[in-house]
């Protein structure tokens, strides 16, 4: 990704992920309850980095801070949130981990999925390293806050659209994490529930070693 300008918080995807984007926001997707899955999976891995450096190093942003995942469900507003205290990121992060396709081979599978008119199943999107972007199929603008564990950090929000850019500013997190915010779509409104929500959880993510708060 580049930036337009210098002066500017606003980055415009490269053309692959604009490609890869618009497949999975248009796509038809067998079952879209899988991006809790994917939410949930990638805060575990989070956590599981800030343990192992949290052993290793002496100094990291708020040591004290429990090792968890918090699901925050706002049926008035349609909000849908959630939370960790894992490893967070910096502004380069931001850039490099939010708009990498994960395998080079994932564009061109995907590609060929659409063309022969096949669904995209949870296990693709697993596999092929796009589960942070599977949220635009109950969502159309997505919200990242976010501190990196390193002591002088400075804490960011990451937003897009899931369509040609994306912005990044300056933010106020005071704790290290990551929290991911969006409105959920009228026709998905039963991932406000909880019991949708914890039912889903025990289907998929059991094997996560934190505790999930929702």
């Amino acid at each position: 990704m580049e930036e337009k300008n210098t002066n500017s918080n606003k980055f415009e995807f490269k053309a692959e992920m604009k490609q890869l984007l618009n497949l999975i926001v248009h796509s038809l997707y067998t079952n879209p309850e899988v991006f809790i899955r994917e939410l949930v999976s990638n805060s575990s891995d989070a956590l599981n980095k800030v343990r192992f450096r949290r052993l290793s190093e002496e100094k990291i942003l708020t040591p004290e801070a429990e090792l968890n995942i918090k699901i925050s469900l706002d049926k008035e507003n349609n909000i849908f949130s959630i939370e960790d205290t894992g490893i967070g990121m910096n502004k380069e992060d931001l850039i490099n981990q939010l708009g990498t396709i994960a395998s080079s081979g994932t564009l061109k599978f995907l590609e060929q999925i659409k063309e022969e008119k096949k669904a995209i199943d949870a296990n693709m999107i697993g596999q092929f390293g796009v589960g942070f972007y599977s949220v635009y199929m109950v969502t159309d603008e997505i919200m990242v806050e976010t501190r990196s564990a390193d002591i002088d950090s400075k804490p960011y929000i990451w937003t897009s659209s899931g369509q040609d850019t994306f912005t990044i500013e300056e933010g106020a997190k005071e704790i290290r994490g990551t929290k991911i915010s969006f409105k959920i779509k009228d026709d998905y409104k039963q991932f406000l529930e909880d019991y949708t929500v914890k039912n889903i959880l025990k289907k998929y993510s059991n094997f996560v070693d934190f505790p999930v708060y929702v």
